[in-house]
């Protein structure tokens, strides 16, 4: 009988946890915001209407799935200020910015919609202008929701703002903001971890298996 209930405890132990793993396997569909540190991709510290760029400065949006910062997908590709702006000579009372911008992957698009090709372009603009202006001025139109959240770069894509998608499938399961997206956020302590429900669900089933071995015991005593 202890085996018996000590067999079901385990059971049920490895069903919330692989409901758990589930639960992590969401991500979130949107545009993330980079910056070109030498010659690799640093995720940015400030969205893109906060950050000034400097004349000569590199830096990359990627659209695709996923959970946060630590294991955002980076726009591919090379990212050369002096191949991208080469035909953008500088100006007086102007600034070069490079842009990288990566649609992503039609995996990561949403359903019915292709993802456009990867382009990189030079934006010239004001010396404080901000990456969010420099975007608008070669890459319109942008889409923003009404918390700031970039949603859509050159119309890409045509609906949707940062929801959430399970690891496999198309379609959103909520519509909640993405951690680390290109917008100006604020943290977000109830992000990650376990849900109450699952806390709540696996000291029930301890709780119910402990019952079951002390009853065991009572009974063969």
């Amino acid at each position: 009988m202890i085996r018996r209930a000590v067999a079901v405890l385990l059971a049920a132990l490895v069903l919330l946890t692989g409901a758990a793993q589930a639960a992590q396997a969401a991500g979130y569909r949107y545009w993330s915001f980079w910056d070109r540190d030498g010659g690799s991709w640093t995720y940015a510290t400030q969205g893109p209407s906060l950050a000034r760029p400097s004349d000569g400065d590199v830096q990359g949006f990627r659209f695709a799935v996923s959970a946060d910062s630590k294991d955002a997908a980076q726009p591919r590709g090379a990212a050369v200020f002096e191949v991208i702006c080469a035909r953008t000579p500088a100006q007086d009372g102007k600034k070069r910015v490079a842009l990288v911008i990566d649609f992503g992957t039609p995996q990561d698009a949403p359903s019915g919609e292709t993802p456009p090709a990867r382009r990189t372009v030079c934006a010239r603009v004001a010396p404080d202008a901000t990456t969010a202006e420099a975007l608008a001025a070669v890459a319109g139109p942008l889409r923003y929701d009404t918390s700031a959240l970039l949603c859509a770069i050159a119309g890409y894509p045509r609906k949707g703002c940062g929801e959430q998608v399970s690891g496999s499938a198309d379609e959103p399961t909520s519509t909640r903001t993405p951690a680390g997206a290109a917008k100006e956020e604020s943290k977000d302590d109830s992000a990650g971890g376990p849900s109450v429900g699952l806390v709540a669900g696996i000291g029930a089933v301890t709780v119910l298996a402990a019952a079951a071995i002390w009853q065991a015991r009572r009974r063969r005593q």
